[in-house]
Parts: C-alpha cells; structure tokens; sequence
C-alpha cells in the first residue's frame, strides 16, 4: 500500500461516514488527505492530520472526530490499526499483506514505477549550460549538464514533454575576444589583456591552421574573420562532444546572432509595442520593467540605433513561446541573480505569468578539493577547472551523482579523493553497490532454483520490521519523483537512492532471502525475492533519472 492508495482509503472512510450522516462535512469530502511518515517509527507506519482539519469543520471536537474515522478504517482492507495521538492526529499501521503487495505491482511496473501524468499535456522549454563556445565547460557549467539533464529526465517521468536547449552565443564581445586571442597565439604574440588563454587556445590554432595554413598572413580583418568563424565551431564541436561523452543530449542549439539576423527582435519590440509596453526618452527605446517589479525601466534601443543586450532576450523569451512551450526554465550561475527581476518583469510585459511560464534556477559555485586542499588549475584549460578535469579524477557516474545530489542553491565543495574511492562511504558507489547485490541475489536465486512468481507470492510474509520499513521506502518513491519535479530539486531522488539502499542493508542484515545448506526453496523465501526485485527496479529507476548507470556487477 503506497501513501497514495492509503489516501484513497480514508477519502472512502470519510465519504462512508459523510453517507451515513455520521458526520457533516459543509464543503464536501476532501479529494486529497496529506498521509505522512511519522517522526517516530514507534507511532505507526503513516500519520494524518485530516481529522485537526474537518473536525470543527464538522461541528465536533477534533479526537471525536479521529475516533469515528479510526473506527471506520478499522474495517478497511489494508489498515491493520488507527490510534488517536494529541490533539486529534492519527497514526496508522498497515496490514502486512496489503504493505507486501506493492511488491509485484513495481516488478510489473518496471521502468514506469514512479512515473505519473502530473504534467501531462505540458510542453517544458529547458534550457541550461549554454557555456559560451570560447573554452571547454568549466565547473560551473558542468553541474548544470548534470542537474539540467537529471531535472528534463524528473519532468519527463512525470509526464512533461520536455524539450533541452542550449543557447550559443555566438553574439557579441566575448566572442571578439576569443577570436583576438586564436590571432594572437597563431602569430606568436602575448594574448590581449582580456583575452583568454590556456593549452586549448593552441590547440584550436593548429586545427584551424591545419584547415587554413596561410590564415595568420592573412589581412588582419580576414585573418580575425577566418579565425572567428573556424575557432568558434571547433570550441563547439570539442563543447558538444564533451557533454555527449557526460551522458548530455540536446534537442536544439540555438543561434543567439539568428535572434538578430532572422529580424526576431524587431518582432519582439513590435509585439511589446502593441501591448502598450514601449516609450522613447533620450533617443532610446524603453521598455516599463519598473511596472512589474525591475529596480527600473531597461533600455532596448540605445540611442545609437544599437539594440541592448536585453532586446536578445525579449526576442529569444518570444520566441519560445511562439514555439508552443507553456513552461520556459533557465538555468543560471549565482553571477546572474540581478538578472532574475529583469526578466521576470519582462515575461509579465508580455502579459504571461512570471514563475509558471518563465521560471529562472539559480547554482551556486563548485569547489574541486584533493587532499582537504581546493584545486585551482587546469592542465588544459589555464585557471578554469573543466568538465574533463572532474571526469579524469572521478569518472562520469561519480560526477554526475555528486553534482546532482545538492541543492543547486548550495555552494558545495567535492572532495576527489572521497567521489573516486570504492567505499560506503562515497554516496553513490552506496547506491551502485547496493543494485550489484540485488542483482547479484536475483542471479544466485536462479541458481538456487527460487523463481518470481506472482501467482503463488503471499505479501503477508512480508512482515519483520526491516522489510516493512523497505517496502514503506519504496512506497515513498513516486511522490519523492513528483516532489523532486514540482520543487526542481533532483537532489531529492539521489538522497531517497541513499536511504532506500540503507533500508535495503539493513532488511538484508536480518531477513535470509535464499536458502541455505540442504534446506528447500520455500513461500518466504519467494516473497523476499519479490522485494528484492522490487528494491532493484526503483533504484535502477532512481539512477536512471540521475543519469547514472544501475551496475549489475561491481
């Protein structure tokens, strides 16, 4: 019995009630009852609240109320017991047998155990790393790889059709500079002062060298044009295949200079024109941000004629949702939290809903540490620590659950030596290891001649205490994957892996699961198989939203 099916069950206890005039209820039966795992285990296996919030609802004092509803769910299939606590709480433990029957419903359920139709019908534009194509991924941009895609696979599995963006910015200053700085290292000068720098930079000269030899002799506009065009698809070529190598695909790589090219801006400041949303001062256009929360009105058109950096992002917010998509997520640096009212203001300028049609998450830095000092070099990449420097030190499996498994509001620091060793304590060789064990029962069972065979399963042997607290973790895990959806927070799947392969130990510790010796394969020794299947199927699906392989064999 999951939350959700006991949920169901006191909606019917209420409603038998409210038919039997036993109690009132003005607005009707509740469609939702809040079921929860209670602080203390002792209490029962779920708690509600339900009866604190219809009782004087209902006229009656709240325990009087918990009394007519415990005895009603007495006679419930599944409810093994309901006890009044304080004020008017009720702890609940649940039948064995109803408990223990969740755990061919995951088996048969397979890969889909976990996910729902939340968002069904709802078209997410998600768009992250979007690392300016002038150098590898630096850290920063590689939690968002993990964290961005772990969230599209969150929102997909919730029924989301999910689309994942890059936005190239191949627009602009910085990318001047890269190009300086390629024509500088192919003449053999010093990098301009605001340039950049690195083994990579070298790197990219000799490819576009080895395409155009005679390129550095060329005139210097022709030379700069010929190293901007060839330097930028090479640095985004290196950054694609990167990410792929990470386990990251997208869907589109959008052109920031089509934005300007394709006549989208003027269309964007049309459209905010028509809503009344435009005004010139100082030979500029404006547009009112102040209206709707900005610290002040942003320029668009400066008074040269020159558009302003915002006027991308009114024609590139337009045009996603010109593309159909009812939700835009942007993922975004801590170096970008002035940037969050701006835009929000402008999404309302359009006349959408900030925070459901545009949504902005703000990460916070990563710090690499190796022997409890913080690294700050890259062997490639100069000062900036890349994506293929934590691959190198800790594997793509390791990276991404670790960058995964904080609030991305957290800074966090990844200590190196910890993410790469083979122990219990690196959180997710925990949870790998603990899928290579069930795996490995599962093979020793067929051996042994213990098959899965829902036919003959009896979920009432389910009944020592570890693997009721098992089965109540695996219960969990669909609202856990909704919870991690609606609150963009994967970190929540990866510390429910945690402690589910913790219950998983503990359940293994004191329940043998195959025979021993001579003795016989026998009822309860079919019915633990069946939980430990279950057990492997939700963490493989948990990893699976991570990103993160579900080993066999370890």
């Amino acid at each position: 019995m999951t939350p959700d099916q006991l949920s169901a069950t006191i909606i019917g206890a209420l409603t038998s009630l409210s038919e039997a005039g036993a109690i009132s209820l003005p607005d009707g039966v509740p469609t939702e009852v809040l079921v929860e795992r209670p602080k203390v285990k002792e209490h029962g296996d779920y708690a509600t609240n339900i009866a604190l919030r219809l009782g004087k609802k209902a006229g009656m004092n709240p325990r009087d109320f918990a009394q007519l509803l415990a005895d009603e769910l007495a006679g419930s299939g599944g409810v093994a017991s309901a006890e009044i606590a304080g004020p008017g709480f009720l702890n609940i433990r649940v039948d064995a047998g109803a408990q223990g029957a969740l755990a061919p419903q995951i088996v048969t359920a397979g890969t889909t155990y976990g996910t729902s139709e939340l968002y069904a019908g709802q078209k997410v534009n998600l768009e992250f790393v979007s690392a300016n194509p002038t150098g590898p991924i630096h850290i920063g941009g590689v939690r968002w790889a993990a964290v961005g895609d772990s969230l599209g696979r969150i929102l997909s599995a919730i029924g989301a059709e999910v689309t994942r963006e890059y936005y190239f910015n191949d627009h602009g200053v910085q990318i001047d500079r890269f190009a300086r700085s390629l024509l500088a290292d192919a003449r053999g000068e010093d990098a301009p002062e605001d340039g950049y720098g690195g083994q990579y930079i070298s790197e990219i000269v000799a490819s576009v060298l080895a395409r155009h030899p005679d390129a550095a002799a060329l005139p210097d506009d022709e030379a700069l044009e010929t190293f901007r065009a060839e330097g930028v698809d090479l640095m985004f070529s290196e950054i694609k295949q990167s990410l792929r190598d990470f386990g990251v695909e997208f869907d589109v790589y959008f052109h920031e200079n089509d934005l300007h090219e394709s006549g989208a801006v003027d269309r964007a400041i049309a459209r905010l024109d028509e809503l009344g949303m435009m005004y010139d001062r100082d030979d500029a256009r404006w547009l009112r941000t102040s209206d709707f929360g900005d610290d002040k009105d942003r320029v668009v058109i400066k008074s040269d004629g020159e558009p302003a950096y915002i006027s991308g992002d009114l024609a590139y917010y337009l045009d996603k949702r010109e593309r159909g998509f009812d939700r835009c997520l942007i993922m975004l640096g801590a170096d970008h939290h002035g940037y969050v009212s701006r835009m929000m203001a402008m999404c309302a300028a359009f006349g959408d809903t900030p925070k459901v049609n545009l949504e902005i998450l703000i990460g916070q830095m990563v710090n690499l540490v190796r022997d409890g000092k913080p690294l700050r070099m890259s062997k490639r990449a100069g000062t900036v620590l890349t994506l293929e420097d934590l691959v190198e030190a800790i594997g793509v499996d390791a990276a991404r659950y670790a960058l995964a498994r904080y609030s991305m509001d957290s800074t966090i620091d990844l200590d190196l030596d910890l993410w790469a060793s083979q122990t219990s304590d690196n959180p997710v060789y925990y949870v790998q290891y603990a899928h290579a064990r069930l795996s490995s029962i599962i093979r020793n069972a067929a051996d042994l001649g213990v098959v899965l065979d829902e036919a003959t399963f009896d979920p009432s042997l389910l009944a020592v205490e570890q693997e009721g607290a098992l089965l109540r973790s695996l219960a969990d895990y669909p609202k856990v994957v909704a919870r991690a959806a609606e609150l963009r927070e994967p970190h929540r799947v990866a510390r429910y892996l945690e402690d589910t392969a913790a219950a998983f130990h503990k359940f293994y510790d004191v329940a043998h699961v195959l025979p021993k010796g001579d003795e016989e394969p026998n009822d309860l020794h079919r019915a633990r198989l069946m939980l430990v299947a279950a057990t492997r199927q939700v963490i493989a699906n948990g990893l699976g939203l991570l990103g993160v392989t579900a080993p066999e064999r370890m």
